[in-house]
């Protein structure tokens, strides 16, 4: 047997011609996976036990109140002492936690309404900037507008410079009342979508002209007309583009759903800067809310994660395809 094949033998025992880390490096993202489920169904298994309790008016334990008495966790520092200062901060957060909870479902409205109602809206800016000659002046002022200028001042505009508009929703049946939130959050709603469609059409008009064009054509040579071709061929492309980008633009909204505080939406950050007001424990409370916002974030990328490979072609629309 010549030097050459008894090396190749070698190399196939060693693991078939495969490097150590690449036979290692599938299981252990396996695992790091498999992890962060189920990190991901604890805290939403809790969090939707959390809110049904309190939203059917305390089915296992009184609305706000904790599913394991504080003065238990806390107890746990007597008996070992080397945790008490372990246990009175668990205690102090299973004190906290179920209000800042209840005030998360805020936050999570904010987000999921406002960044659904400008999807569509940043798909016609979107195409407008890409295809429209008039249209696509109106979409430019409209982007740089809500581009151009702070998300909180827009706020501002719109609560305290137009107070029809909290006196149209405020009118509104059912609003304010039970699980349905107040005239402010609406606004804050409004303010949200406008500001994020143009920002989500930024990202969809990159994948847009990130298209051959000749696609375009090519749904021209079939028979479809300027509109037609947009629709069915290109924007199925574009749209996979864009997952990236519209990942990041949700996980922005999910942290710049805390300035509809200062338009009195009563959010997470809001209900943590209250009760740091009452308690004088800002840093706890304010780790206790970033918690839970890291807590959001985490799940809104691994969503969009799996929405990604679910709509990828090979070939298309993917990072490892391309």
């Amino acid at each position: 047997m010549s030097a050459g094949e008894a090396d190749g033998d070698a190399d196939a025992d060693a693991g078939g011609g495969v490097a150590p880390d690449a036979r290692t490096a599938g299981p252990r993202r396996s695992r790091a996976g498999t992890l962060k489920y189920v990190a991901g169904a604890v805290l939403w298994g809790w969090v939707l036990l959390r809110w049904g309790n309190d939203w059917l008016g305390g089915v296992f334990v009184p609305r706000g109140q904790a599913f394991v008495p504080p003065a238990t966790v806390a107890g746990l520092g007597d008996a070992i002492p080397v945790l008490a200062g372990v246990a009175n901060g668990l205690a102090f957060a299973v004190h906290y936690l179920p209000n800042l909870m209840n005030a998360m479902w805020l936050t999570v409205v904010l987000t999921v309404v406002s960044i659904t109602l400008g999807f569509p809206l940043a798909v016609a800016l979107a195409a407008a900037r890409s295809y429209g000659h008039y249209t696509g002046w109106a979409a430019l002022g409209f982007v740089e507008l809500f581009r151009g200028t702070p998300l909180l001042a827009q706020l501002f505009v719109l609560y305290y410079g137009l107070p029809w508009l909290p006196a149209f929703f405020r009118n509104l049946p059912f609003v304010g009342e039970g699980i349905v939130p107040a005239q402010a959050v609406w606004v804050a709603v409004v303010g949200f979508t406008l500001n994020s469609a143009a920002y989500q059409g930024e990202y969809i008009r990159g994948a847009i002209d990130s298209v051959d064009p000749g696609q375009l054509e090519a749904g021209r040579a079939v028979g479809l007309s300027k509109l037609g071709s947009v629709r069915y061929v290109v924007l199925p492309q574009a749209l996979r583009y864009a997952i990236p980008g519209w990942t990041n633009e949700l996980v922005y909204l999910i942290k710049y759903s805390s300035l509809a505080a200062f338009i009195t939406v009563p959010e997470l950050l809001y209900r943590a800067q209250a009760f740091a007001s009452e308690t004088y424990r800002y840093t706890e409370l304010f780790v206790l809310a970033g918690v839970l916002y890291l807590g959001l974030v985490v799940t809104a990328s691994s969503l969009m994660g799996y929405v990604e490979g679910r709509v990828a072609i090979p070939g298309l629309g993917n990072a490892e395809g391309r």
